[in-house]
């Protein structure tokens, strides 16, 4: 039924649309095969287009953990205050991303589609840190 639920929505998460942003990373979390520990300071919720897209960068960027950064945990890390949301993901794991990936470049284009930025750190050996900043606009 909860699949259901997100297609009818589009492909959105019902905990996004319906719980926010915060409640939608925890099950993301609990759904990682890699160990996250999540820090959140929301304090409100987003608009929409925000809190989906900083869903979408979150769900991207723990995907390319799992698939290639060989980490044995995920530091994911979300605030907020009246103008900025921050978004970290940060992984233990060999490092060596290529920001011109598919699959950083999906994510880059999203930030900036919303006037955001991301930045990318990852020395081969030392795991990989991808920071976004998107305009944080309440509801």
């Amino acid at each position: 039924m909860q699949d259901v639920r997100e297609i009818s929505r589009g492909i959105h998460p019902a905990i996004l649309s319906e719980r926010g942003l915060e409640p939608a990373v925890k099950a993301l979390a609990r759904r990682s095969p890699v160990p996250v520990n999540l820090t959140v300071r929301l304090p409100a919720r987003l608009q929409d287009r925000i809190e989906a897209s900083a869903y979408y960068i979150i769900s991207e960027a723990l995907a390319n953990v799992a698939k290639h950064a060989k980490a044995g945990i995920v530091e994911v890390a979300i605030e907020a205050n009246r103008s900025v949301l921050s978004l970290s993901v940060r992984d233990d794991g060999i490092g060596g991303a290529n920001p011109d990936s598919p699959g950083l470049a999906g994510l880059r284009e999203r930030a900036e589609a919303l006037g955001g930025t991301l930045e990318l750190a990852s020395p081969p050996g030392r795991g990989t840190t991808v920071r976004v900043r998107l305009p944080a606009v309440g509801r």
